[in-house]
């Protein structure tokens, strides 16, 4: 059997990410994992940990309010720990709620024990995604 390395999950984890595929994000999570925003606009979680809950944030809040169509500049770096992969890149695509463009610059640090995510800290700038919810709010308030 060959040993999946920590880069590989992480690539599989971007790929799902980027695709929008919730179920193949989960499941390379760890039963317990989490993902972190240290920088998180007002009114959204800093943290969201465990399968179930990571599953119901992808589909009921993220999914619908932004579609990503590339990244762009994807650096993969690998540690001196091999649990330990950052990634950083620009993200593009769309506020679903309005087809405005949405751009976002990410560094994201993934812990991978035993081929499962156990930490994944987005260090995303908070801005672009405050503009995009308040602008999705306006969008909302307009089709009422």
């Amino acid at each position: 059997m060959m040993t999946v390395t920590s880069r590989e999950i992480v690539d599989q984890m971007l790929r799902a990410g980027r695709q929008m595929d919730a179920e193949t994000f989960v499941e390379l999570m760890a039963p317990d994992g989490y993902i972190e925003w240290p920088f998180h606009p007002p009114g959204t979680p800093g943290r969201v940990q465990g399968r179930e809950d990571i599953r119901q944030f992808l589909t009921a809040t993220a999914q619908p309010f932004v579609r990503f169509d590339e990244y762009r500049d994807l650096v993969v770096h690998e540690t001196a720990d091999p649990e330990v992969v950052i990634a950083e890149y620009e993200a593009h695509g769309a506020v679903v709620a309005t087809g405005e463009p949405f751009e976002q610059t990410v560094i994201a640090v993934f812990r991978v024990r035993d081929g499962q995510i156990q930490s994944y800290r987005d260090y995303l700038n908070p801005l672009p995604v405050a503009e995009a919810l308040a602008a999705a709010a306006g969008a909302d308030r307009g089709h009422a």
